[in-house]
């Protein structure tokens, strides 16, 4: 079985904004593992092939947070 990797720039400003993001990751179906950083201001996400970018994406706006650049399996995607 085939997984994707995808990576968010994030604008996170405190240890609840990254928080906030890893509770919508751990819910989310599909998702294997990811990796929060409130330093780098980025997640990191390991995924089922079945659990797209869209829907990735549109959970972690739901946050509130900002999402400045997305990538998907090393190719940059539009957010």
């Amino acid at each position: 079985m085939s997984e994707h990797n995808y990576k968010f720039n994030i604008t996170m400003t405190c240890g609840g904004c990254s928080g906030a993001v890893e509770r919508v990751l751990k819910k989310l179906d599909g998702v294997k593992s990811y990796d929060v950083s409130l330093d780098t201001q980025t997640a990191l996400i390991t995924t089922e092939d079945s659990l797209d970018y869209e829907t990735v994406l549109e959970k972690i706006k739901k946050t509130g947070k900002k999402v400045n650049s997305g990538e998907a399996d090393g190719k940059e995607m539009s957010i």
